[in-house]
C-alpha cells in the first residue's frame, strides 16, 4: 500500500510494483516524477525472490549440463580414444538428467512470468507459489537417482581409461582449455548432486518464510521432504566424488609425484607456509591429506606446476608451537619419525587451522595401521633444486591484472585454487571446496570498479570460490573470472559515496569492487555465499560433514 499527496501518481506506480521491478529502480522513479511520499509501506514478497533465485541457478544449471551433454560428447564423443562402454556410461547417464531439466526450466520460467504478470494475463488463477512446481519436478526428479548414482562411476572410469591411453586423457586435458569448460572438467560430473543440495536450501527457506497456513506451505514441506530422501540416500556418494574429484584436480598441479589418488586418500588442506631452511624462510606449498603432509615449491616452467620436494608421513608424527624457540611469529614445528621442519604461517588465524586440522589428521593416522607401502617405498628428499630456490617472479598485481579484468579475457584455467592459494599466500580446507561448490549462486548484477562511474550490468555466477562474468544469461562462456580467496566482503561507507542500495564492496590490498543488487533478499544471499568463500571453516565441520545428516 503507497498513499501520496500526489494521488494522480499513485496508479502507475502500483502498476511499475505490480512488475516488480520498482525494487531495483525505485529511487529513479522518486527522482523522476518529483513526488514526496508520506508513507511508504512497500510489499517485499520474499517468496518471489526466492523463486527467482531458482530460475536464475536452474539457467546457470542447465548450462553446466550441457558442457557434458553438448559440448564434451562434440569433443571426444565420436573418438576412438572413447571406448563405446565408457561412451554410454557418460552420455546415457547424463542425457535424460538434461532434458528433465529443459522441461523443468520451462516450467520454472512460465510460472515467474505468471508471477510477475508478463504472460498469460488472461488467465485467473493464483500463480504466486512455486511449491506446486517444485513439487511434481522433484517427484520426477526421483525417478533419475540411478542416473545420479552412475554419474560417480562414470567419473571413476574416466580417469581409470585416462591412465591407460594417454589419447584419451590429451582429449579431455585439449577440452579442458575450451572456455566453455570454465571449471575443472570432473567438478561438473558433480553438478547434478550439489543442485539436489541447492533445492533443498531453497525449499528451506521457503517453508521457514511461509506460515503453516499458506496455501503454497503444504506442497513446499512435501517437496522438502522428498529432495532431503534424495540427498540423504545420495550424501555418501557426494562425499567420496567430491574427494576423488579434488584429488583428480590437484594431480594436475603437482610434479614429482607418480599416483596422489591412492585408495583411502582423503584431502583436506592446501596452502602456503613458509619454511625455515639453512637460508632463512622460504614460501612453500603444503598440501595434507589424512595420510601425509606433502611440501612443494613452484617452478618457473611453461606449465607452472608445483615440484613435490617432500612427504611427512603422518603416521606417529607430532607438533609444537616454536615461536619462542626460534623467534619467528606464528611458527610451529613437525617432528616426523625421519625428519623435523619448522614452518610459519602468515597470520594467527592461518596457523591455528594449519594446527588444528594437522593434529586432526595426526590422529586420524595413528588409529590407522601407520603408513601404507607406496608412502614407505617413495623417495623424497628435501633437496635445494635451481627451482626451489629461485624466486617466483608473478606479482599479486600480475595476478589481477591478467586474471580478474572484465576488460580482458581470462586465461583459462590459469586461476587454479592452488595458484591463486599461492599467490594470495592463504589456505584453504575441503570442507570449504565443498561449502563453496554446494553454495552457488547465479543472477544479474550491476558492477562498478573503485574509479568508475557508472554501473554495469552483468550476468554473474558464484562457485569454486570464483565470480564468472557474463554479458547475458545465454552466453555459452564467461568473458571474465575473479578468485575470491584473500578478498574481504564488507558494506561501502560513507565517504565512498555510492549512494545505492543493496550494495556490497570486494576488496583485496588495492583491487576494489562494488556489486548492486536488486533487492533486501538478494543482496542477503550475495553476502552469505561470498561469505562462504572468504570465511574458512574449521576441521570439525569436516567431521560432521561425513556423519549421516538429519532432515
Amino acid at each position: 500500500y503507497i498513499i501520496f499527496y500526489q494521488k494522480r501518481k499513485m496508479l502507475y506506480l502500483l502498476k511499475c510494483i505490480r512488475s516488480q521491478k520498482i525494487l531495483f529502480w525505485f529511487h529513479g522513479i522518486f527522482n523522476s516524477i518529483e513526488i514526496s511520499p508520506v508513507i511508504l509501506l512497500f510489499p517485499t514478497d520474499k517468496a518471489y525472490f526466492i523463486a527467482k533465485e531458482l530460475l536464475t541457478t536452474e539457467r546457470t544449471y542447465l548450462k553446466d549440463l550441457e558442457v557434458i551433454t553438448v559440448s564434451f560428447q562434440k569433443s571426444v564423443g565420436k573418438d576412438e580414444a572413447l571406448p563405446d562402454s565408457l561412451r554410454n556410461l557418460i552420455f546415457a547417464n547424463f542425457e535424460p538428467v538434461y532434458k528433465f531439466h529443459e522441461t523443468f526450466l520451462k516450467d520454472v520460467e512460465q510460472r515467474l512470468a505468471q508471477w510477475e504478470g508478463r504472460s498469460n494475463a488472461h488467465i485467473k488463477g493464483d500463480y504466486q507459489r512455486i511449491g506446486d512446481v517444485m513439487l511434481k519436478n522433484i517427484q520426477g526428479l526421483k525417478l533419475l537417482t540411478a542416473n545420479f548414482q552412475k554419474h560417480s562411476e562414470a567419473l571413476l572410469e574416466l580417469e581409470r581409461m585416462c591412465r591407460s591411453s594417454r589419447k584419451l586423457e590429451g582429449l579431455c586435458r585439449d577440452f579442458e582449455l575450451q572456455k566453455v569448460c570454465y571449471l575443472p572438467l570432473n567438478i561438473f560430473f558433480l553438478r547434478p548432486l550439489h543442485r539436489l543440495m541447492h533445492y533443498k536450501q531453497i525449499l528451506e527457506r521457503l517453508c521457514k518464510h511461509y506460515p503453516p497456513t499458506h496455501d503454497d506451505f503444504r506442497d513446499s514441506r512435501a517437496a522438502l521432504a522428498d529432495v532431503s530422501e534424495m540427498v540423504v540416500q545420495l550424501h555418501g556418494t557426494l562425499i567420496k566424488m567430491e574427494n576423488f574429484q579434488k584429488l583428480l584436480e590437484l594431480k594436475k598441479d603437482l610434479t614429482g609425484i607418480d599416483n596422489l589418488a591412492l585408495p583411502g586418500r582423503e584431502f583436506i588442506r592446501l596452502g602456503c607456509l613458509s619454511k625455515l631452511s639453512g637460508k632463512g624462510l622460504q614460501q612453500r606449498m603444503f598440501f595434507l591429506f589424512n595420510d601425509v603432509l606433502m611440501y612443494t615449491s613452484r617452478g618457473l616452467t611453461a606449465s607452472n606446476q608445483f615440484k613435490v620436494h617432500g612427504q611427512l608421513p603422518l603416521y606417529g608424527m607430532t607438533i609444537r608451537e616454536s615461536e619462542d624457540e626460534w623467534g619467528v611469529p606464528h611458527s610451529f614445528t613437525l617432528f616426523g619419525q625421519r625428519q623435523s621442519v619448522v614452518v610459519a604461517a602468515s597470520s594467527a588465524s592461518e596457523m591455528e587451522k594449519w594446527v588444528e586440522d594437522i593434529k586432526m589428521a595426526i590422529e586420524l593416522a595413528d588409529k590407522c595401521n601407520g603408513p601404507s607401502a607406496e608412502i614407505l617405498s617413495s623417495s623424497f628428499t628435501d633437496s635445494k633444486s635451481p627451482e626451489e630456490s629461485s624466486a617466483d617472479q608473478e606479482s599479486e598485481d600480475d595476478l589481477s591484472a591478467s586474471r580478474t579484468s572484465l576488460e580482458r579475457q581470462t586465461p583459462h584455467r590459469g586461476n587454479t585454487t592452488v595458484h591463486v592459494c599461492w599467490h594470495r599466500n592463504t589456505s584453504v580446507s575441503m570442507v570449504d571446496f565443498s561449502v563453496a561448490l554446494e553454495n552457488q549462486l547465479s543472477g544479474n548484477l550491476l558492477r562498478k570498479f573503485k574509479n568508475s562511474n557508472g554501473w554495469q550490468k552483468l550476468w554473474v555466477v558464484f562457485t569454486n570460490f570464483s565470480l564468472f562474468f557474463y554479458k547475458t544469461h545465454q552466453d555459452e562462456y564467461p568473458l571474465a573470472s575473479l578468485p575470491l580467496l584473500g578478498y574481504s566482503i564488507t558494506i561501502p561507507s560513507e565517504s565512498e559515496n555510492i549512494h545505492k542500495d543493496y550494495v556490497f564492496k570486494l576488496h583485496f590490498k588495492s583491487h576494489v569492487y562494488y556489486f548492486r543488487s536488486e533487492s533486501e533478499y538478494t543482496f542477503e544471499r550475495w553476502m552469505e555465499v561470498i561469505r562462504s568463500a572468504t570465511c574458512s571453516s574449521s576441521h570439525i565441520r569436516s567431521l560432521s560433514r561425513k556423519e549421516p545428516h538429519v532432515y
